[in-house]
């Protein structure tokens, strides 16, 4: 049965084979080609991929966006599996949410002349007399078929060296057990096998029986291609670690076969359960397949790109996004942040790690992800940016949002004695402007620094729940008195025969945003359980969401 908002015209006086005919001559014979374009404008895109930041792999890579214009008529959209039903609650919830914002964007590119092409995998009974999977039978096969077009595929080369960033062994189910026992009795009333209850495409996208296609099979979607003479593929639905990456019409496939591929990074969800490895937020596990994806597999793009307005976001996703800002050679922040980012932040914060650039020092490519972000963190030591990339900063500053500063970050955009080259900026007075401080240099690295909580800020949200012994810390003690009278100094360190220095306070600035700084951020600082938990707390308090 054709849904309504699907609206089956098939002719009563027509038989199948007539209709199919029917479709062959009118619809395919003289598809619109990219060399038959209308007055359409292109769709102007911004492709996403990530790059590492040196010629060695360490697991650090910048994230690049290139400006391309694809023309519509040469372009097609393949929504994968966006299913009426699904074997997980929560995966059947979010892909319900999702639905509406994905057929705003097939409307929007219908209308420039771009091919649909519905792939609800193996629901093809369904639509067995829709025209749209009548026109896809009917287009004629090509003389040569990409290798293995018409199975499952599970790496690409390009894969193989990389370590995949999540645990979906579980099937990746994120009910929990009440949720699950409900609604699987929910789909045995129905009538439905809990295990694959799908049955058709969900009825809140439309399928265009005037214009659409209907395949799950690589082969029939790579003819529909061929014909029409596509030369780039967009990929939006779900889920993005199994199907949308792997089956015989998905991101690796197009990929192996030398298709432009992109994936609608915003408009798709992926199978992962918090309860495995590695132990984050669902969406933060969607965001680390995105990741392996636009480093090994394709670029990526955001709705808004074709229909206006704002990326999709999920209603439960409310994570803060924290930008990192990471380019300092002497306390290897570069390897000790990246898996602070995953655990603990990414269990409650979005997060973005833009890195100094290995063979110019003083850039950071990417910077421009913290015009998304709601926190920025500055781990950064003497660096002169180029102007563009240090006014991105300054003016994510004057907005009034917070910022975190750890170790080197009171000296991040200064050179001693040495002005900027031409085309690049400093900022010598960041310490004072961002985070009340007077920083002015640090006793000798034999000194032992010992980190003490000052008592008076016990009851402050960033020290909650901290075991407040103290501890050696593995860093030089920084010259940093006297602060700016509205700063609450939260730890102290002590050297010595010298007297003691702020080492961990808040700030709240003229601009209105709140600040963080920390002096400590040394390799054996994040070994310490109660530094880890004051840079958690720090976040989430900046953010306004109490630790």
């Amino acid at each position: 049965m054709i849904g309504s908002n699907q609206r089956s015209v098939r002719p009563r006086l027509l038989g199948l084979a007539a209709l199919a005919g029917t479709l062959t001559m009118a619809s395919l014979s003289s598809p619109t080609s990219a060399d038959e374009e209308p007055a359409r404008g292109p769709f102007e895109l911004r492709l996403r991929h990530q790059v590492p930041v040196a010629a060695e792999p360490v697991g650090r890579f910048h994230r690049i966006e290139r400006q391309e214009r694809w023309l519509p008529g040469s372009t097609a959209i393949i929504v994968c599996d966006m299913w009426d039903s699904h074997h997980g609650y929560r995966a059947a919830q979010r892909t319900g949410e999702l639905a509406p914002h994905v057929d705003a964007v097939l409307t929007a590119a219908r209308e420039q002349n771009a091919t649909i092409i519905h792939a609800p995998s193996g629901c093809m009974e369904a639509y067995a007399d829709h025209p749209a999977r009548l026109r896809a039978i009917a287009v004629p096969g090509v003389a040569d078929y990409p290798q293995d077009i018409a199975k499952w595929c599970y790496q690409i080369p390009s894969e193989e060296q990389a370590e995949y960033p999540i645990d979906q062994t579980d099937g990746g189910e994120d009910d929990t057990p009440e949720e699950h026992a409900a609604w699987e009795q929910k789909l045995k009333d129905q009538g439905r096998n809990p295990r694959a209850p799908w049955l058709r495409q969900i009825e809140s996208i439309t399928i265009d029986p005037e214009q659409d296609f209907v395949s799950d099979s690589g082969t029939e979607i790579w003819n529909i291609l061929r014909q029409r003479k596509i030369d780039h593929v967009i990929l939006t639905g779900v889920h993005t670690n199994m199907c949308v990456l792997g089956r015989p019409f998905g991101l690796r496939r197009m990929a192996q076969a030398g298709q432009q591929v992109v994936l609608l990074r915003d408009l798709t969800d992926t199978m992962y359960n918090p309860a495995s490895s590695p132990f984050v937020n669902h969406f933060s596990g969607t965001d680390l397949i995105i990741d392996h994806i636009e480093r090994y597999v394709c670029p990526t793009i955001t709705s808004d790109q074709i229909v206006g307005g704002a990326p999709f976001r999920f209603a439960a996703d409310d994570r803060p996004h924290v930008a990192m800002l990471i380019n300092e050679p002497e306390y290897d922040t570069a390897k000790t942040l990246p898996p602070f980012a995953t655990d603990p932040l990414r269990k409650d914060f979005r997060v973005s790690l833009i890195y100094g650039d290995a063979e110019q020092a003083d850039s950071f490519p990417g910077i421009e992800l913290i015009n998304e972000a709601d926190a920025l963190l500055i781990s950064v030591r003497r660096r002169t940016p180029p102007t563009a990339q240090l006014q991105a900063v300054r003016e994510f500053i004057a907005a009034g949002k917070p910022v975190i500063g750890i170790r080197t970050a009171n000296h991040a955009f200064h050179v001693r004695n040495q002005p900027p080259a031409k085309g690049h900026a400093d900022w010598p007075t960041l310490d004072a402007d961002v985070f009340g401080g007077n920083y002015t240099n640090h006793y000798g690295n034999d000194l032992q620094t010992v980190a003490e909580f000052v008592p008076t800020a016990a009851d402050h949200p960033i020290l909650r729940g901290i075991d407040r012994k103290p501890f050696v810390s593995g860093g030089s003690l920084y010259r940093v008195s006297p602060l700016n009278p509205e700063a609450v100094v939260l730890m102290l360190g002590k050297v010595t025969d010298h007297p003691a220095e702020p080492i961990a306070w808040t700030y709240q600035r003229p601009d209105g945003g709140r600040s963080f700084y920390t002096s400590l951020g040394s390799p054996a600082d994040f070994e310490q359980p109660a530094f880890r938990q004051l840079l958690r707390n720090a976040l989430l308090w900046a953010v306004a969401h109490q630790p």
